[in-house]
């Protein structure tokens, strides 16, 4: 996954001043994995929490999830990593502050006088953080002294792309910009991880379709988009006494889990 991912994160990095080994914490945060999620609920490339996430600008909500976008996340956590070298004076314990937050390490300075992250008692896996991520820019960047034969079609490939920007009149179909990129539903949901129901919400929305289906998308999303809203208006059932999701869904010719 890092020929897939680090180009975009060293890219990131680069334009703002920043080492590009804190590339690595995001190896050992997720595995690059855009939906890997922790027991302490955080999410994502980078494992933002919620609170964290939506302070550093990521939208969190039941329709949307940038914590799984590796350009959003990305531009996050290079805020949040700015603000920490500034608070602590070194990329190792900023480092440390990203894993185990700012006031438990400040709190630890302060009682221990000490302001070396390698001379510091700290929580065990801050400890052993940054050692972990020596660990993975020692194996990525020689793989084969470590045992690991890797050839070119190992690799996910590098992230190919149009970028549309649609406006939608009310929660609409992913189906819809799926088939005005002329792909399917996997393929809009793979390039776009956030996305985390079947529909998008009403309003603006930046969404990656497949390279070279951008120059006619909107044109077809248009008129599938008004067509699917002329169709709307039958598709309305308004409960009545007696009824239940079962009759429903029969009566309409849907799956229960549909409706």
């Amino acid at each position: 996954r890092s020929n897939r991912y680090f180009p975009h994160i060293e890219k990131v990095l680069k334009q703002n001043h920043m080492p590009d080994d804190l590339k690595y914490i995001a190896v050992i945060e997720s595995a690059l994995r855009p939906h890997a999620g922790s027991s302490k609920g955080a999410v994502g490339f980078w494992q933002f929490i919620r609170s964290t996430g939506r302070h550093y600008g990521l939208q969190i909500d039941e329709g949307k999830d940038q914590r799984r976008n590796i350009f959003a996340s990305t531009g996050a956590a290079v805020k949040y990593f700015k603000v920490l070298h500034n608070m602590f004076g070194s990329w190792a314990l900023a480092a440390a502050a990203y894993n185990m937050g700012e006031e438990g390490l400040q709190a630890e300075i302060s009682l221990q006088e000490v302001y070396d992250y390698y001379r510091l008692y700290l929580y065990l896996e801050t400890q052993r953080y940054l050692f972990k991520a020596v660990s993975a820019k020692l194996i990525l960047s020689n793989p084969e002294k470590y045992g690991f034969r890797i050839s070119a079609e190992d690799l996910y490939l590098p992230l190919v792309f149009d970028r549309v920007t649609i406006d939608v009149k009310r929660e609409t179909p992913i189906r819809l910009v799926a088939l005005a990129a002329q792909t399917d539903f996997k393929a809009i949901k793979d390039l776009n991880p956030e996305l985390r129901r079947h529909h998008i919400s009403k309003g603006s929305h930046s969404l990656l379709i497949p390279k070279g289906s951008g120059n006619t998308f909107y044109a077809r999303f248009e008129k599938l988009q008004n067509s699917w809203l002329d169709r709307l208006s039958g598709r309305f059932y308004v409960v009545k006494k007696g009824d239940n999701l079962s009759m429903i869904a029969e009566r309409s010719g849907v799956p229960v889990a549909a409706l």
